[in-house]
C-alpha cells in the first residue's frame, strides 16, 4: 500500500478552519496550531464576503509564512494565492494553479481526477462537523480508496485522537485533515502537538511491520502518471526556505517545505 510523502504536498496534520467552532479568534487558533507543528491550513469560511475572506487569507498567510507553512483556500478562488482545494462537485477541469486538491468520497469521484495534486478521502469516522454524513469509510475503506487513488491522499473526517491519526497513516494516507480536534480544543497548540507527534511516530520505520503492508518509509521515487513523489523519513513539519521558481512561493509569498534529497516533478 502506498503512503509516499512529498514535501511539496500537504502531509502530516492539515488544519481546516471553522471560525464558528473555534474557541478563540481564528488567527489565534491557527498561530497556536503552527506553534504545535501544523504547516498546512485550509481556509474554509465560504459564507464570508470575498473581501472579508481575502483579508482573512492575508492574515493567515502571514502566520503560516513565519512558520514555513502554506495556506490552501477551499473553492476555486485562490484569494490572491496559488493553492486551492476543490469540492467533488467541481469545477472540472480544475484551474491551473500551483497546488490543487480535491475532496473525494468514492471510486467514481477518484476516477474523475485529471491534474489534481492530492485528494482528501472522507469521512473516515463519524464527524460532529457533518453529522449523519457517510457512511464512514473506517480504516479498511480508507485503505481501499487510497489504493485506487492516482495521487497522494489525506484522511479526513472525525479524526481527533493519536490512535486515529496512526490508523490513517497505516491505511496509506500521507496525512490527516482535522477540524474539530484543534478548532474546538481548549489548548489548540497542545492538541496540534499531540496529533503531529502521533503522525511523526506513525511514519517512523520501526512503526511499519509486515502485517501493515505499508510502504510509508520507502525511499525510491514513484510515478503516478502526473507526479513523481519521494518518501522521506522526516515528518514534513520543519521550517522552509522559499525556492526560486516555485509558483506557489512566487504568487502566495511563502515557501513550501523542501525535500531533503529529492524534489517532486510538478505537473506540466
Amino acid at each position: 500500500m502506498r503512503s509516499k510523502i512529498s514535501a511539496e504536498l500537504p502531509a502530516g496534520v492539515v488544519l481546516l478552519t471553522d471560525r464558528r467552532a473555534a474557541r478563540r479568534p481564528l488567527g489565534e487558533v491557527v498561530a497556536a496550531a503552527v506553534a504545535g507543528g501544523v504547516r498546512w491550513v485550509v481556509l474554509r469560511e465560504k459564507d464570508l464576503p470575498r473581501a472579508e475572506r481575502a483579508a482573512l487569507a492575508v492574515e493567515l498567510r502571514a502566520i503560516l509564512t513565519e512558520g514555513g507553512g502554506t495556506l490552501i483556500v477551499a473553492g476555486p478562488d485562490p484569494l490572491d494565492g496559488d493553492a486551492v482545494h476543490l469540492p467533488a462537485a467541481g469545477p472540472y477541469p480544475p484551474p491551473r494553479l500551483g497546488l490543487v486538491g480535491r475532496s473525494c468520497h468514492d471510486t467514481a469521484e477518484l476516477a474523475r481526477l485529471s491534474t489534481e495534486d492530492y485528494v482528501t478521502l472522507s469521512p473516515v469516522y463519524p464527524t460532529r462537523t457533518k453529522p449523519g454524513y457517510g457512511p464512514p469509510l473506517l480504516p479498511d475503506g480508507l485503505a481501499a480508496l487510497v489504493e485506487r487513488s492516482p495521487v497522494p491522499a489525506l484522511a479526513l473526517g472525525g479524526i481527533e485522537t493519536p490512535e486515529q491519526v496512526s490508523a490513517g497513516i497505516r491505511a496509506g494516507a500521507t496525512g490527516v485533515a482535522v477540524l474539530g480536534a484543534i478548532m474546538r480544543a481548549v489548548d489548540p497548540q497542545q492538541a496540534a502537538t499531540t496529533l503531529t507527534r502521533a503522525f511523526a511516530e506513525a511514519t517512523q520505520p520501526e512503526s511499519v511491520t509486515p502485517s501493515t503492508n505499508l510502504s510509508a518509509v520507502a525511499v525510491t521515487p514513484i510515478s503516478t502518471g502526473r507526479h513523481v513523489t519521494t518518501a522521506v523519513s522526516t515528518t514534513g513539519l520543519r521550517p522552509t526556505v522559499p525556492t526560486e521558481g516555485s509558483s506557489l512561493t512566487a504568487r502566495s509569498g511563502h515557501g513550501r517545505p523542501q525535500p531533503s534529497t529529492a524534489t517532486r516533478e510538478r505537473k506540466q
